[in-house]
């Protein structure tokens, strides 16, 4: 058993990021089922090694054994990590994707909800090591060198895989002609 008072301090430290955490296992392992699985046990991980942090980003930390749990079952799987399907994960959706803009006519809450799914079926096309450094940059607004500690790659290495994850991104959607002026 866990003592209280560490217990509560995990919770305190860890717990705000669980959002964080599904959002990046959800892109990782494209479907939201395997992405709960993945999350769940990286907090048991997160809790029993606990002892062993030192304060400093905690969710940098935390994401950290999110990708390590789903490259973990990614590879037990055999599943293909770095090519995958186009448009896996349709039912786990950005929750405030369904909900409307007021602001905007029909037609153009049209155009924004198909634009974005258009973004979110090509980013679950790119490989995962384009797609999760796209992720925690812009999803989970982390520092290049957050990344590079989470990815356990240089900072170049961070910048080019940004760069390519753009541009596949971009050239997808020009591509397929959804790219506004």
């Amino acid at each position: 058993m866990v003592p209280p008072s560490r217990q509560q301090d995990f919770d305190a430290v860890v717990l705000p990021h669980l959002d964080a955490a599904f959002n990046l296992a959800r892109w990782l392992m494209r479907n939201a089922h395997d992405a709960e699985d993945v999350v769940q046990e990286a907090i048991v991980r997160a809790l029993t090694y606990y002892r062993g942090f030192r304060g400093e980003n905690p969710r940098a930390w935390l994401l950290q054994i999110v990708r390590n749990t789903a490259y973990g079952v990614l590879n037990a799987n055999r599943g293909p990590i770095g090519a995958n399907k186009v448009g896996a994960d349709q039912d786990g959706d950005d929750e405030l994707a369904g909900l409307p803009d007021h602001g905007d006519g029909p037609d153009v809450q049209l155009m924004k909800k198909q634009d974005r799914g258009q973004v979110h079926r090509l980013l679950g096309g790119l490989p995962v090591d384009l797609r999760e450094t796209l992720v925690l940059r812009e999803f989970e607004d982390l520092s290049y060198k957050e990344i590079a500690r989470i990815t356990e790659t240089p900072i170049g290495t961070v910048m080019s895989r940004l760069w390519r994850a753009r541009r596949l991104l971009a050239e997808g959607l020009e591509r397929e002609g959804h790219i506004h002026d």
